[in-house]
């Protein structure tokens, strides 16, 4: 569930303005040339990710003369407010990005089927760790660009080897990390940091699914989504990691910067930092003089777990609107930009610095060839050492998340005891399985 640094904020709500406005219902219009006009929008990513989308907007609307696509750039942190707005108001973008879970926006009515307006052979290119992505049951209703490791450690290697640790490797387990912190930390100067991960009920809910599952073996309900599975020594052992973290001094108790952004660990203020693999299109668009002080590999695990599991696939895909009057055409142009011609989406590949996983064997087999990926060995390390394993996000709604992610904040920062935190979270959750029929819609086999 990506969110990236909102550039342009003031420019961007303009442009979002003047969309809403134009907008009719379902987004799109007919122009008096008979020429259809389709609007599509996305987040604010990173430079190199903005300049990918207006750049196969420009290209799409060259290739062809039948369908206009008007592109907005919504500032991320705008972006819920902004596409709420439009979808109450009925003037939802005909094509947007959309991140996390589908079932949920499925079953609100908000998304239109993508078979028969996407071709079956388009859509059989999706590789199967990313169909819980895209579809319910046999019907496909988003088309993945990527996915993404959202738990990946980052270190600098400087900082690190200063204080005597390894910097050729990460940390195999949390007894390492730590032991490396009580290493690292009196050789920091006021403002540097042993360790940079989530530090809010959010960011916890999200970034986390990898990591409950490394230390329990599952997410946060039980097998029939009856109820939650949360109370358990893995859950407990780390919500106590990250206590420990704190209470030890190792992280700064504001962020820096959120969890996916560079601010924080650039500038050299942290050791090492939790991230997405995205971080490092970040470091190389704003601080590339770190990009050879920068290791990167897998996320430590639990001691005792029995996986080496510790990251979640997140993801962004392209929607189409339920309620567009153009289906044909924004089923044309999500086709023809992102579900086509491999040569289309391989310079955001290129160009993110190799820290997203294409979703098709045809995007992924153009990006092995691709010369510059001699020139970013992490590539290998995302995709062919944590990918493999992560697990897909969850499929259960973001409340049952967003409580236990409260409650590792709540436990981390001293609000709440490991066995209060626990108990709100289950009931939050049992209010959620009662209010959404969970066990009807839990998945099968």
């Amino acid at each position: 569930m990506q969110k990236s640094r909102s550039l342009a904020v003031i420019a961007g709500l303009v442009t979002v303005g003047l969309a809403l406005a134009g907008c009719t219902g379902g987004g799109g219009n007919n122009d008096k040339d008979g020429v259809t006009t389709i609007q599509f929008w996305h987040r604010t990513f990173t430079p190199a990710e903005n300049a990918w989308y207006a750049d196969i907007v420009k290209k799409f609307n060259a290739a062809q003369s039948e369908v206009k696509v008007v592109d907005t750039e919504v500032p991320a942190d705008a972006w819920d407010e902004k596409m709420k707005a439009a979808q109450a108001a009925g003037k939802a973008p005909d094509v947007y990005t959309h991140s996390g879970p589908i079932l949920e926006a499925v079953a609100a009515g908000q998304l239109h089927e993508l078979n028969g307006i996407v071709s079956d052979k388009a859509l059989a290119e999706i590789l199967p760790f990313a169909k819980s992505i895209s579809a319910v049951g046999d019907k496909y209703y988003a088309y993945p660009l990527l996915t993404e490791a959202q738990t990946v450690l980052f270190w600098n290697k400087d900082l690190v080897s200063a204080a005597g640790v390894d910097a050729t490797k990460a940390p195999e387990t949390w007894d390492d990390l730590f032991a490396a912190c009580e290493k690292i930390k009196p050789t920091l100067k006021d403002g540097q940091y042993c360790f940079s991960g989530p530090l809010d009920a959010v960011t916890f809910a999200w970034s986390t699914h990898g990591l409950q599952f490394n230390f329990s073996g599952h997410t946060a309900l039980n097998s029939d989504w009856t109820a939650a599975d949360i109370d358990n020594a893995g859950y407990r052992e780390l919500m106590l990691n990250f206590k420990k973290m704190w209470d030890l001094g190792y992280v700064p108790k504001q962020a820096i910067d959120w969890y996916g952004g560079g601010k924080d660990f650039g500038p050299g203020l942290i050791a090492y930092k939790a991230s997405g693999s995205w971080l490092m299109s970040e470091i190389g668009s704003d601080y590339p003089d770190m990009l050879a002080n920068t290791g990167v590999g897998r996320f430590p695990s639990s001691a005792s777990s029995n996986t080496r599991t510790e990251s979640t696939l997140g993801n962004f895909k392209w929607v189409i609107d339920a309620k567009t009057k153009h289906a044909e055409a924004a089923g044309k142009f999500l086709e023809w930009a992102i579900a086509g011609d491999p040569e289309n989406v391989l310079p955001f590949f290129v160009n993110t610095q190799f820290t997203k996983i294409p979703v098709r064997q045809s995007v992924q087999d153009a990006v092995a060839k691709a010369a510059e990926t001699s020139n970013a060995p992490w590539s290998s390390v995302v995709i062919e050492e944590i990918a493999p394993d992560a697990i897909p996000e969850p499929t259960f709604p973001w409340d049952v998340s967003l409580a236990v992610g409260t409650a590792f904040e709540s436990v981390m920062n001293g609000a709440a005891s490991v066995d209060d935190a626990i108990k709100t979270a289950e009931d939050a959750i049992k209010v959620v399985i009662d209010r959404d029929d969970l066990p009807s819609k839990a998945p099968k086999g």
